[in-house]
């Protein structure tokens, strides 16, 4: 099959389009013709090197988080999906791979795709809105008359993560140039601020949940808008010890992450606020409770771009460059 590898942990390194064997379907795999593949940052900073602590893939590697397809073959104890089921899945780590014309994929980590929307809105859908069912649902317990605040809320994650927090009835404020307010407020955004005018710290006071993307300075800017016991949730970073724990990593990459998280734990913990690093989990029956919130209109869908597969390089180029307005797609048509 064709496939897009990554041959060498480089930011300037291209991925590289080749013919590769077809996945080995285990025995609770569905194996996926792959009609669509969204694009994500976390694509960009394995090719970088940047997560090789924490997922150290053995290279050459397919990259590719997020896909949606159709069942062709499945594994002699897949009981949930059938060939020909439409799906969608963020697949677990270590089994990544969708910028590929097939991937075989743990049925637990499946869902039936959303009946109303696209190949395309779906694969844009997975890693993005796992990200946020886990930081606002699991995580934060974001409930009815509490305030949020979701940073680059024009991105993937934004875009997806003000649209739950609304369904879940927080009031939401967000950072954005101008030029992408109209679309946030269709969203559900309450409260903009406009990145390139504003400072955030000094509009937004007694919030309860942050859900911060950005960087270290944002992420020490945020302790001081966070209500007492309020959470701040980071999903760029710095990694904690817990997070280490939970991935079973070896005893150097705990001591590593406990020493470059010290700074923000020490801070948050003076300031009295809940300090934790989330990288989200392949999860199937969450995915299959996202898939009714987009049935029922809840979310929506938001693409950029579409880029025909061939064109996987300049899609990825595309998302690095900081500029797109919701998700970027790969697509097989």
């Amino acid at each position: 099959m064709k496939a897009f590898t990554l041959n060498r942990y480089d930011k300037n390194e291209k991925l590289h389009l080749t013919d590769v064997a077809e996945p080995i379907v285990k025995e609770n795999d569905v194996l996926i013709e792959i009609h669509a593949a969204g694009l994500n940052l976390l694509d960009s900073k394995i090719k970088t090197g940047e997560f090789k602590l924490i997922l150290p893939y053995k290279l050459p590697l397919i990259l590719g988080h997020d896909v949606a397809g159709i069942v062709i073959k499945i594994g002699s104890k897949v009981t949930k999906f059938k060939v020909g089921d439409e799906v969608y899945s963020r697949p677990s780590d270590f089994r990544i791979g969708t910028f590929a014309e097939f991937i075989a994929i743990d049925q637990e980590d499946v869902a039936h795709k959303p009946k109303n929307i696209s190949m395309e809105e779906a694969a844009s859908i997975p890693l993005v809105a796992l990200t946020v069912w886990q930081a606002l649902v699991e995580n934060a317990k974001l409930r009815k008359g509490q305030k949020v605040f979701i940073q680059a809320g024009s991105g993937g994650v934004g875009t997806t993560a003000i649209q739950l927090a609304k369904h879940l009835g927080a009031t939401v404020a967000t950072t954005a140039s101008e030029n992408s307010f109209d679309l946030l407020r269709r969203l559900g955004a309450d409260v903009l601020i406009d990145y390139k005018k504003q400072d955030f710290e000094q509009v937004l006071k007694e919030y309860d949940v942050v859900l911060n993307s950005q960087d270290k300075n944002t992420l020490e800017k945020s302790l001081r808008v966070v209500k007492p016991n309020g959470k701040v949730i980071s999903i760029s970073g710095p990694p904690t010890p817990e997070f280490g724990r939970a991935i079973k990593a070896p005893w150097f990459v705990k001591i590593i992450l406990s020493l470059i998280s010290s700074g923000i734990r020490k801070k948050a913990k003076k300031a009295n606020v809940r300090y934790s690093f989330l990288f989200m989990r392949a999860a199937g029956k969450q995915l299959q409770e996202i898939t009714e919130l987009i049935e029922s209109g809840s979310i929506k869908p938001v693409i950029d771009k579409v880029f025909p597969f061939d064109k996987t390089n300049d899609a990825l180029a595309y998302v690095e460059s900081g500029r797109s307005k919701g998700k970027v797609v790969v697509t097989m048509k």
